[in-house]
């Protein structure tokens, strides 16, 4: 008997009202005659909530405790979602990630899933029963509930599916697949039929909020089928898959973007390799992510470093630099906000040079500066201020007709 993951968000879930419609979609699936396990996130805004009450009791409250009070989010949806199915007379129990076996490394706040004893879930899912797990958390081998960090329950799911041999996952969400670019920004945004891991990959990492970069990481390592789609409508998803089947017309299948990013730069940094390891050696002790680098030598003894990051984490990151300043070597910290990161993302690009020129000169006639380049074979990354950020996308989505359907011819 095949089996189908499941995974509503916090929107899909947000309301009893809503519940009682996931429930339909759920008992639909099991009349098709698959085993169904089901991955759910907190509803609507309740991990916003929680994090607020937090707040109120302290402006760094303790990571272990927080990742307690997170996990009950969760718990809160897969209680009431089993008591839906229950009282539709389909059978169903909840279980907490711990209870599904999903073991972590130690890590408050964005865990990394380590192993998955299925036993308790395949034993659930043999009797009939659709299991319905809480995303987003796990355990310790010490027994210590942890969380996974944004976008952990598409990860819970993903992983899940993997373990289990599932024959794909659906991810249901409040849009209805993965689009050229946000259509909240971007009005002309079309959705994609399918798209590679590895485009959609770069697109999670570069800011498309629609699948956590993680997750896609996990569905290309076990060649899982993922498919993402609206708990709204029944119209057709997006299929994440290895290579989308078809050839396409296009070296720019999507445009992703980030806001709330901030630009530090290290001057007079000593010019050597030791020196430059070490800052990020500092950074990455604090679990602090950083994106795009670029180095600009001075001379023979000095240089200096910019990266950028999430405007979040710029006062830990401000703290830990400035303790460490002497080891360091560094002479000054400057830093500038109000940025955003703009990305085309296609695999055809790597087979087509003239791309990142392209880009460069839409957005120059346009008279928007670009303060940082990264690029990669599928992707180039600009580092732009946010008051142009609108501007931007919408010339680069016209620039690259991403608006216009792709025309496909099958290998």
């Amino acid at each position: 008997m095949a089996l189908t993951v499941m995974k509503f968000g916090g929107t899909s879930v947000a309301t009893v009202e809503r519940l009682q419609k996931v429930a339909d979609r759920i008992i639909r699936q099991k009349e098709q005659g698959d085993q169904v396990l089901v991955v759910v996130s907190a509803m609507g805004k309740t991990t916003d909530q929680l994090v607020a009450m937090a707040g109120e009791i302290s402006e760094q409250p303790s990571k272990r405790e927080m990742d307690v009070l997170l996990a009950t989010g969760e718990q809160v949806t897969i209680a009431l979602l089993s008591m839906v199915l229950i009282e539709r007379g389909c059978p169903a129990i909840s279980y907490t990630g711990w209870q599904a076996g999903v073991k972590t490394e130690a890590v408050h706040g964005s865990a990394r899933i380590l192993t998955i004893d299925t036993t308790a879930i395949r034993s659930q899912l043999k009797v009939g029963r659709i299991v319905i797990v809480a995303g987003f958390q796990g355990v310790t081998e010490a027994g210590t509930i942890t969380t996974l960090g944004r976008g952990g329950s598409d990860t819970s799911a993903v992983a899940l599916a993997a373990a289990l041999g599932a024959k794909h996952c659906e991810i249901y969400t409040d849009v209805a697949g993965v689009f050229t670019s946000d259509p909240r920004y971007v009005k002309k945004a079309r959705k994609l039929k399918e798209i590679s891991y590895d485009e959609m990959l770069e697109m999670a990492y570069l800011g498309a909020g629609v699948l956590h970069p993680r997750a896609v990481e996990y569905a290309k390592n076990s060649h899982l089928e993922l498919v993402v789609r609206s708990s709204f409508s029944d119209e057709e998803g997006t299929v994440i898959k290895e290579e989308a089947t078809m050839e396409t017309s296009k070296s720019v299948r999507g445009l992703a973007f980030e806001k709330n990013v901030t630009k530090v730069t290290l001057l007079g940094l000593p010019n050597n390799v030791p020196a430059v390891s070490s800052v990020f050696d500092a950074i990455a002790a604090q679990h602090i992510n950083i994106d795009v680098i670029v180095q600009n030598v001075l001379n023979k003894a000095k240089t200096s470093l910019s990266f950028t990051l999430d405007s979040d984490f710029l006062n830990e990151l401000l703290d830990v630099l400035n303790t460490k300043k002497n080891e360091l070597g560094f002479e000054e910290i400057v830093h500038e906000s109000g940025l955003s990161k703009v990305s085309i993302v296609g695999s055809g690009m790597a087979s087509n040079p003239g791309v990142a020129a392209q880009m460069f000169h839409a957005l120059a006639e346009k008279g928007i500066k670009v303060k940082m380049i990264s690029t990669s074979e599928i992707k180039v990354s600009t580092i732009i201020d946010e008051t142009n950020l609108l501007e931007a996308l919408d010339t680069l989505h016209e620039t690259f007709e991403l608006a216009q359907e792709e025309s496909v011819h099958l290998h």
